[in-house]
Parts: structure tokens; C-alpha cells; sequence
């Protein structure tokens, strides 16, 4: 009997999102709002709280937000999902967009603070 040994690769691919990301890998566009009544979580929003939406992360996550082009940052608390628009990462409440910069969108660089 004449065995011959085989050779089987195989290559797993797995679609990833940056959403799906843990948030310390995660940097891109980051956009504020200032509006709304009720967050996810159910918490009354607050715009000068150091809040913020992000979509996968579990509410109460407290997350170190560096502004990429000044070097500030702020830490925040997720309490809201969002954002809804295409391409960015996190939303910031006003008030830690303000004391990071922010006028519009800015790249961002998330990290998890434990």
C-alpha cells in the first residue's frame, strides 16, 4: 500500500468592520451632537456631559478620546449608540468635543480606559 502524505491549507476569511473593532484599535472620524432627549440607556442627555454614542461598546465603557490633530483628549462615558452615519466611529456630546477641539469632524483614536 503506497500512502502519500497530503498537504490541506485552508483560509478562513472573516469580514471585519471597524465597528466590530475592539475600541482600542479602533481610529477614524469622530463627530459631536448636541441634541436629543433621551439616550439609549435612558439616561436624560446631558450635551455638556462627558458622554458619548458608540455602537457596540456596552454603556458605562469609559473611553480616552485623543483629538489626532491637537493631542488633547477627554475621557467619556458611552451611554448612546450612534453613530449613524457612515464612516465614523464614535459621537462625542458637546461638551468633550469642545474641551478636545472638535468643530466639526476630526480623526480620533479610541482606547478603552480600565
Amino acid at each position: 500500500m503506497n500512502i502519500k502524505p497530503v498537504r490541506v491549507a485552508a483560509l478562513v476569511g472573516t469580514a471585519v468592520t471597524l465597528a466590530s473593532l475592539p475600541a482600542a484599535a479602533q481610529s477614524g472620524a469622530a463627530s459631536w451632537y448636541g441634541s436629543g432627549r433621551q439616550t439609549a440607556n435612558g439616561e436624560r442627555f446631558n450635551p455638556n456631559g462627558m458622554t458619548a454614542a458608540h455602537r457596540s461598546l456596552p454603556f458605562g465603557t469609559r473611553v480616552l478620546v485623543q483629538n489626532k490633530r491637537n493631542g488633547r483628549s477627554v475621557v467619556v462615558r458611552i451611554n448612546d449608540r450612534g453613530p449613524f452615519v457612515r464612516g465614523r466611529i464614535i459621537d462625542l456630546a458637546k461638551g468633550p468635543a469642545r474641551a478636545i477641539g472638535m468643530g466639526g469632524v476630526t480623526h480620533v483614536a479610541l482606547s478603552v480606559v480600565h
